[in-house]
């Protein structure tokens, strides 16, 4: 007909879509001609609430409120739907924002170690059968045997120090330092046989005490705790640095 105007709409619009239950925003197309209804069971599967459980709350492009999308069978292209406005959520469920997110709440799954021990199907009983870690009995045997060797090289190190002496300090990565020993013997900070050594210069960690015991007294940033494998004794006489000199 002459003079007549045809107006033809998008069938789909494309919409933001937020929750109560997140703090993230999606984008999604819909179809104009799906009911409320039928709107609500989509949103369901994006924001994870119940569709009979949520309100629906329309938003234009520029945040600003515009209605309530409470009808079920009114058509999602009857309200005022545009490109880029935002469709807001509420649940009414009673799940709290978070509860997605927060671990502290998920119950967590307990197993008794011997139940454990006979599943087939873990990752201890992987490493049994490829004979992994503390799995492998000879690199296990190995390994104690070598911390064993150490230990009595350190016992019998440290016995051929005494108070006293002077010593020079070699640890690696660390610059030759030389000093006198103050202390030998076991601590509570650390296992092992231990040599406290007082430097010459203030190259050291602490004042002869480490975690409030005093195990020998120095000036402080003079003392320092080291295995008895980086001491070696002998006539180191003591520099000197020219400190009373003007």
């Amino acid at each position: 007909m002459e003079g007549s105007v045809t107006v033809i709409t998008n069938p789909t619009v494309s919409v933001r879509v937020t929750s109560t239950l997140s703090s993230f925003e999606v984008n999604r197309r819909f179809n104009r001609g799906i009911t409320i209804a039928e709107f609500k069971s989509k949103l369901e599967l994006i924001v994870g609430t119940p569709a009979g459980c949520m309100d629906l709350e329309l938003f234009g492009t520029s945040d600003k409120f515009l209605q309530k999308l409470d009808d079920n069978d009114a058509l999602l292209g009857s309200y005022h739907v545009d490109d880029d406005c935002r469709i807001h959520v509420t649940d009414r469920s009673g799940t709290q924002s978070g509860d997605f997110s927060d671990l502290s709440k998920v119950e967590k799954f307990e197993i008794p170690d011997e139940a454990y021990d006979k599943r087939t199907d873990s990752v201890r009983n992987f490493k049994k059968n490829m004979k992994l870690g503390r799995f492998n009995e000879e690199n296990r045997a190995k390994q104690e045997e070598a911390l064993a060797k150490k230990e009595e090289e350190e016992k019998a190190a440290a016995a051929a120090i005494a108070v006293g002496n002077r010593c020079k300090v070699v640890v690696q990565g660390q610059p030759t330092k030389i000093g006198t020993v103050m202390f030998v013997g076991t601590t509570d900070f650390k296992p092992g046989c231990w040599v406290g050594v007082k430097y010459d210069e203030p190259l050291g960690k602490n004042d002869g005490s480490v975690n409030g015991k005093q195990y020998f007294k120095c000036e402080p940033k003079y003392g320092a705790f080291v295995k008895p494998l980086s001491v070696t004794v002998g006539d180191f006489p003591e520099e000197d640095f020219g400190l009373d000199e003007m």
